[in-house]
């Protein structure tokens, strides 16, 4: 059983045009308001929202996330709850788009949520944040990590854009990379990645941008521009629908180089969409459970419950759940004020993953970013060997 002592209150950073732009949203909504629980009931269960996409293209994510969440909920309430309180899982299908999530998070407010551990994409995310801001409802983020997200007033479980592109770039210099190309996917996340490596890319030889529309099929244009600087490392960063078949097509077009991928497409299912061209292919992301001590028995009670195997951020959101319980635990309920400040004090939480700290802006301190390889049972990724 969690139970802490209350420990006061933490302001929400100021979201300026987002939250303009939200409001419009909010005052239309009639039961925009319901949520957060700001004065800290005591009754009843504690209800968490996730938002995650339950359908469309990264539709796999939704169920990672969802058993993930329900699987920390289980051991919670089987350990007494938050102060005696159980915690109920809420979810809403945000489906990556930005409007639709805007109206998912109104539902979530309206049905009484008392803090949101959602979050895949980060443009249906960042949409999000002045709604629940406006509602009280504190947010812990599992897997979108734009830099636009950070200093929003939100706490992220996932390394940042900043630290990821790190990690590219450390891969690409000790591969002693000569011509760099950048590929995005045009949404918020994958243009936020590709800025972030071409922020901090130093000496590295960056010679081509390219920008991808993600719904077409043949990106042939794209990859004769791409071929036509004669590149030694490709960085994709974009999701893995339209991952896989760019990496099928560069490979049919001669390209036998370096792709590294970012966080969006390290799934399983890029493998299949690519087929026999993910040979040569990496990725940037934080560890997963076969790659942690203990991750084993997570991985059986994960799969116990979900009656399937996880998958990225599936360990994530479990943590999301674990670290908002402990800081409700902290605030003695769920004020939505004190349990932001019992957030931002948070520091070496122990998790499956490392002990978390949260740095001022509701950064994860570290990120832990690794590069893995589809080299697992069906084409899932791993921790590289040899690369890391």
């Amino acid at each position: 059983m969690i139970s802490r002592a209350h420990s006061g209150g933490k302001r929400l950073a100021t979201l300026g045009a987002i939250a303009a732009a939200a409001a419009l949203v909010l005052s239309g909504c009639s039961g925009g308001l319901a949520g957060g629980d700001g004065g800290g009931s005591s009754d009843g269960p504690i209800k968490l929202g996730m938002l995650a996409p339950f359908s469309g293209s990264e539709a796999a994510f939704g169920d990672y996330m969802k058993f993930g969440a329900q699987l920390a909920i289980d051991e919670i309430n089987a350990d007494g709850g938050v102060d005696g309180r159980d915690l109920e899982l809420v979810t809403e299908d945000d489906g990556c788009d930005a409007t639709q999530a805007v109206s998912a998070a109104n539902k979530l407010v309206s049905a009484g949520v008392h803090a949101s551990v959602g979050g895949y994409c980060s443009g249906a995310t960042l949409p999000t944040l002045p709604v629940f801001e406006a509602a009280g409802v504190p947010m812990v983020i599992p897997a979108a990590n734009s830099t636009k997200l950070v200093g929003q007033g939100a706490f992220l479980i996932n390394g940042t854009g900043t630290q990821q592109a790190a990690a590219a770039i450390a891969y690409a210099e000790k591969l002693g990379s000569k011509n760099v190309v950048l590929i995005d996917d045009n949404t918020d996340y994958s243009v936020d990645l590709a800025n972030s490596f071409e922020e901090q890319a130093g000496d590295l030889n960056i010679v081509k941008r390219e920008s991808v529309n993600p719904d077409e099929k043949d990106f042939a244009a794209n990859i004769n521009s791409v071929l036509g600087v004669s590149p030694d490392f490709i960085y994709w960063t974009g999701y893995y629908q339209a991952g896989g078949l760019l990496i099928d097509q560069l490979r049919s077009s001669g390209y036998d180089g370096i792709v590294l991928v970012g966080d969006g497409s390290v799934d399983a299912q890029l493998s299949a969409i690519a087929g026999p061209a993910i040979d040569n292919v990496f990725g940037t992301f934080t560890r997963t459970p076969d790659m942690l001590e203990g991750g084993d028995k997570w991985v059986a009670a994960y799969t116990e419950l979900a009656k399937a195997d996880p998958g990225p951020y599936s360990m994530q959101t479990y943590e999301a759940v674990k670290v908002i319980a402990e800081a409700m635990g902290e605030a003695g309920g769920t004020d939505a004020e004190a349990v932001n400040k019992a957030l931002g004090a948070m520091s070496g939480f122990p998790l499956l993953s490392g002990d978390l700290t949260f740095a001022e802006d509701g950064s994860r301190e570290g990120g832990g970013f690794v590069i893995v390889s589809p080299t697992g049972e069906k084409g899932a990724f791993i921790l590289s060997d040899d690369l890391s």
